[in-house]
Formats: structure tokens, C-alpha cells, sequence
């Protein structure tokens, strides 16, 4: 039987210079917190959540993230808190340090709180984790029996990372609408089981709408580290809205070929999450044959947030064609979701894609 799933975190809070009031907000899960965030992340952040944490009287671990939201990093982290006998999870950082702190909460059954430092992915809302190999290599998506209990998201802080990681996130974001469309047009299941939703569809093309009205002069803002109304609507578009849009609404050939490129060696797998997102939305427009004109204003935008849009930006251009059918390989793969766009495309279609957006796009000046 069909039916409509919607799922979200229990709360979302963002604003500026708001991380010393993380304390209060999570006192209501406990009294004593397990913290995982990369080396570079706790030095930015640890005078803050120690102050705030302090302040409540909460208690708390921290312990370095390695790096691959794997499942042996998953497991080792989760044995630690175990060991602790703490009664929530809060994960700092980026996508794959958010995604392993929900694993962890999972296979504790405790609650999670996620505190992006950065605006470059959707992964915060979302009540599932991608699963990569030790090295880096995707594997699966693993789904939660709930989102979030609180996504709490400080805007200056994400406005004083680098700019390359905001633009990522918008990169990421626009590819919510355009595989949302895909799914609607192929009755297809959405990220939480169901059918898509008329919310999530609508969150999606509200999250479009936000980055191509904003995005530009809030990536401007943020190269000089500074927070504005754009600033501030383009981080809720990138975490909040992308978030909700992508898990309710669905995912479809940008993410499946983002997959598809770990099939691959090389330095793409410099690039980060949304600059794969980005080339990867772009050739889902290929395939869908859509006009020139519309492809070449995606083009244009991603362009002045400085995404890659030609394979030489994307460190493909000097595989041979063999290569590039082992990222079609890997995008169709069954278990991923290019088939929400759909179930008959081959490997060497998706390749030929690959190079005919190149093609398009350095013909443009």
C-alpha cells in the first residue's frame, strides 16, 4: 500500500554566535554527553562547548573522529562510548563526523545532537548516514529509526570556515529540487520509504529558489567571514532545507553519480562532497535532455561560486573511456538511486553524459 512519509529532526536552531548556549538545549537528554569531532574542529570549538557544557553541569568525553564515517570507525567509537555509560551523542564538524555520530547513537539507541561547523552538506537533519569504506570508497546508505533529536547550528562559525566548504553546500543543495523532480515524475519511494510528499517537494523547490536568490552574494559575505540575511537564509537552504528536501522528497542520478565516483582513483577524491554533487546534478541534466539554455544557467551559476563544471576541474579528464564506464558501473549500481531517475540507463550512458556535459561546458566563455 502506498503511502506518505515525512520524517525531521525533533528541533533545529540556527543563529549567530549562539554555541555557548548549546548546554541548556541539551539537558533535557542528560546530564552526560559523548563528543566526537576531527582535531582541526575541537580546537575551534572546545573553548566554547566546554564553557557552555560547564555552565549546565553536563559531563563530558570527547574523542577524535579518524576520518571515514566507516563501520569499523563507527563501531570503535561506539565501543568507547559504551564504555562511558554516557546518555547522548553530539557530533561536531562535517558530514561524515555528523553521520557516524548518528550510527553511534543508533547502535546506542541514545539521543543525538548535531552541531555543523560547516554549511557544506545536508547531512545534519537527516535520519540517515552514507557508509564508506576505510578508504573512502561509498558502500551503502544506513537508515535510523528517527532524525536528529536537535540540529543546533552556529552561522558564524559556519561563516568562518572556508569559503570553498559554504559554496559546497549550495552546490549540494541545488541538487535537492532537480532529483526531486526525477523522483516525482517516476512515482518513485523517497529516502524515509514512502511515497514523496507534497511538503518535501515543496521544501525542495523552496530550497532552489533561496540558493539561486542568495547564494551568490552570500558566498561574497562569507569570503570575508562575515554573516548576513543572505548568509543566514543560505545556511538554513544548505542544511535545513536541503535536509529535509533530499530525505522527504528524494534522491535520484546527482548523488548516485557523486557514488559513482569513488569507483575511480585519483585527485577527485580531493574534491569535496558538493563539488562531486555539483558535476553530478549537472549530468542528471544531460540525461534528462534538458535544453541547453537551462543547463547553461546552472552552469554559469556554479560557476560563480567557483564549482567545477568540466572534467579537468573534476581530475577525470585524463582517464580513458573505460574509466569513466566504471563510474557509470558504480552510479547504476542497484543498491544506489539513479534508477529514481531511471531503471534503463547503462553504464555507457552515463559516461557519454559525463563527457557531453564537459563538452557543453567549455564551450561556454
Amino acid at each position: 500500500m502506498n503511502k506518505i512519509i515525512f520524517s525531521s529532526p525533533g528541533k533545529y536552531i540556527q543563529g549567530m554566535n549562539i554555541i555557548e548556549e548549546l548546554g541548556e538545549h541539551i539537558v533535557p537528554f542528560g546530564k552526560k554527553a559523548f563528543l566526537i569531532a576531527d582535531d582541526v574542529v575541537w580546537k575551534l570549538v572546545k573553548k566554547s562547548i566546554a564553557s557552555s557544557l560547564d555552565k549546565e553541569k553536563v559531563e563530558y568525553h570527547y574523542e577524535i573522529f579518524g576520518g571515514e564515517s566507516s563501520k569499523k570507525e563507527i563501531s570503535r567509537l561506539s565501543d568507547i562510548a559504551k564504555e562511558k555509560n554516557v546518555n547522548m551523542i553530539i557530533g561536531l564538524g562535517g558530514g561524515k563526523t555528523l553521520d557516524s555520530a548518528k550510527a553511534i547513537a543508533d547502535d546506542l539507541k541514545l539521543p543525538v545532537i548535531i552541531v555543523p561547523t560547516l554549511a557544506s552538506t545536508d547531512a545534519p537533519t537527516s535520519g540517515l548516514s552514507v557508509i564508506y569504506s576505510d578508504k573512502g570508497i561509498f558502500e551503502d546508505y544506513r537508515f535510523y529509526r528517527k532524525n536528529p533529536d536537535l540540529v543546533f547550528v552556529d552561522s558564524y562559525i559556519c561563516a568562518q570556515a572556508p569559503v570553498r566548504f559554504f559554496a559546497s553546500g549550495i552546490a549540494d543543495g541545488l541538487a535537492t529540487y532537480v532529483e526531486a523532480k526525477a523522483v516525482n515524475r517516476t512515482n518513485s519511494q523517497s529516502m524515509v520509504g514512502g511515497q514523496q510528499s507534497i511538503a518535501g517537494l515543496a521544501i525542495a523547490k523552496v530550497c532552489e529558489e533561496t540558493l539561486l536568490e542568495y547564494g551568490y552574494s552570500a558566498y561574497k559575505a562569507v569570503e570575508k567571514k562575515i554573516v548576513t540575511p543572505a548568509v543566514e537564509a543560505v545556511i538554513e537552504a544548505n542544511t535545513l532545507l536541503s535536509g529535509l528536501g533530499f530525505e522527504n522528497a528524494g534522491l535520484a542520478a546527482a548523488h548516485a553519480i557523486h557514488n559513482g565516483f569513488t569507483a575511480v582513483s585519483g585527485k577527485i577524491h580531493e574534491l569535496t562532497h558538493g563539488e562531486k554533487v555539483a558535476y553530478g546534478t549537472l549530468t542528471q541534466m544531460v540525461l534528462e535532455a534538458r535544453s541547453d539554455k537551462e543547463i547553461i544557467k546552472y552552469i554559469k551559476f556554479y560557476r560563480s561560486i567557483n564549482m567545477p563544471t568540466t572534467l579537468k576541474e573534476m581530475h577525470l579528464d585524463k582517464l580513458d573511456y573505460k574509466e569513466l564506464v566504471k563510474i557509470g558501473e558504480k552510479a547504476n549500481d542497484e543498491n544506489d538511486t539513479l534508477h529514481n531517475l531511471s531503471p534503463n540507463f547503462t553504464a555507457e550512458q552515463i559516461a557519454n553524459a559525463l563527457i557531453g556535459l564537459d563538452l557543453l561546458s567549455t564551450s561556454i566563455k
